[in-house]
């Protein structure tokens, strides 16, 4: 089995913990989501999803690359250990 779909189960095991909001979880108000179609105007070559939200920048720098895996209700976003470490930073901020 592979590394995504083991951390996909792992994760998801309980799905009315995991949809909607949670004590465990800091919402990003505002953030826009998108399905973004093929577009010459925007230079987008395929269909792809757009989660903007100018605070995702201080967990995943523009350019970095990280995967996600679809759960139900939603999608969630893998983070590799530097993007970890920078996700720890913002909570703590968040927290103060």
């Amino acid at each position: 089995m592979n590394k995504i779909k083991k951390l996909y189960q792992k994760t998801n095991t309980n799905v009315e913990n995991m949809a909607g909001e949670h004590e465990s979880k800091i919402e990003l108000e505002n953030a826009k989501v998108y399905i973004h179609k093929k577009d010459e105007e925007t230079n987008s070559q395929n269909i792809h999803i757009d989660v903007e939200h100018p605070e995702l920048n201080e967990i995943i720098n523009p350019g970095e690359n990280t995967f996600v895996g679809g759960k139900n209700g939603g999608v969630f976003i893998g983070l590799k250990e530097n993007m970890i470490e920078r996700a720890k930073n913002f909570v703590r901020g968040k927290e103060k």
